[in-house]
Order: C-alpha cells, then sequence, then structure tokens
C-alpha cells in the first residue's frame, strides 16, 4: 500500500481517521492561512472557494516534498453573516464569538483535498448550516469553562463532538465534515486510489 500522509496537526482529524482504521503519518503543512484568507476575500472569492484553496496548498505543500505518497490536506471555515470567522486567540474572544453566534445560523465549508506528486487528484467540499439555540449565560459559561483554551483550536469554539452539542437547535450537514474531515467521501477517493483496501 501507497503512504498516507495528513497535511494537519488537527487533533480531530487524526483521531477521525485513526477511529476509522486508516494508516497514515501526520506532517503538518506550514502555510500562513490569513495571507491566503486576506488576499482571496480582497478578490472577492466566496468563503467555499477559501476553504477549497487552503485545504488544497496544504496538500501540495507536504505533496511537493512527497511526491511518491498519497497527501491529505483539509480546511474548516466559518461563515456567519458574509464574514468569514477566524479562530479565536483568547477566552473572552471565545465568548464574544459564541454569544454573537447564540441564536443564530452560521455555516461551516470543510474541504478536504488529496494530492500526488504535488497535484490535486481528488477534492471535496461540503457546506453544512448549524444553528445554535438561545442559550443561557450560564450554560456558555459552563462550555467555556469545561472546555478550557483547548476551544480555541476550532473556528467555532465549540467542539460539538462534545458537550458542545448541548449549545445547538438544529444541525444540517455531514458529522465528520463538521468535525473537519469529510470522511466518507475522502474513504471512497482513498479506495479508489488503492490506498486503502477496497
Amino acid at each position: 500500500m501507497t503512504r498516507l500522509i495528513l497535511a494537519s496537526g488537527s487533533e480531530s482529524r487524526a483521531k477521525i481517521l485513526r477511529d476509522a482504521g486508516v494508516d497514515f503519518d501526520i506532517m503538518p503543512a506550514h502555510v500562513d492561512e490569513d495571507a491566503v484568507k486576506d488576499s482571496m476575500l480582497a478578490a472577492k472569492q466566496s468563503h467555499r472557494a477559501v476553504a477549497d484553496a487552503l485545504a488544497e496548498l496544504k496538500a501540495q505543500r507536504v505533496s511537493s516534498s512527497h511526491p511518491q505518497d498519497f497527501v491529505i490536506g483539509a480546511d474548516l471555515v466559518l461563515s456567519f453573516g458574509g464574514e468569514l470567522v477566524s479562530k479565536c486567540e483568547t477566552m473572552a474572544d471565545a465568548r464574544s464569538l459564541l454569544s454573537r453566534l447564540r441564536g443564530k445560523s452560521h455555516e461551516l465549508y470543510s474541504a478536504v483535498v488529496l494530492a500526488k506528486g504535488g497535484s490535486p487528484v481528488w477534492r471535496d467540499v461540503a457546506k453544512a448550516t448549524l444553528t445554535m439555540h438561545d442559550f443561557s449565560d450560564a450554560l456558555l459559561d459552563r462550555h467555556l469553562e469545561a472546555g478550557g483554551e483547548s476551544l480555541l483550536s476550532g473556528v467555532g469554539c465549540y467542539r460539538l463532538e462534545d458537550s458542545g452539542a448541548q449549545l445547538f437547535a438544529k444541525v444540517d450537514g455531514d458529522y465528520f465534515a463538521i468535525l473537519g474531515l469529510a470522511l466518507i467521501p475522502l474513504l471512497s477517493a482513498l479506495r479508489e486510489q488503492g490506498v486503502i483496501p477496497t
């Protein structure tokens, strides 16, 4: 079998692949995500296109150094009220973001690109719409206290796979894509490429 590399340091993405029984190595791609976002938004590119471009850039960056291997690049962006929301830097920022999202809907664009030889061979961009209920300040406090600074690693600071699920009234979209990696279509692509058994 060909070696598979995950071009991400995301614990969530690694766990998704590990739990699915996929063997892979981890080599985070070091890209200036903010510069790419700023450039694309200045050019009036869609939030979907930003997620796709970042996933492709990560995959290509690692694939160029390991051309014989298959490389997975992934990115997840949050779109709210026409704004592309970046990761929070502090717990105060997380509280402010979750207060803004409370009682409203937002979109997640989850992109994954599979590359070999420095070029994409497959891609997928999934869209999910998530609606938070009008939760109390007490629930928000409990969520932030329980998650702590680890919440800052996710763009929405909510971690749907844990107690953050209590913040939501409705979720429309692929569960794995919401966590950061559209697993089912990716597994299909990996089978087609002969990376995992059929």
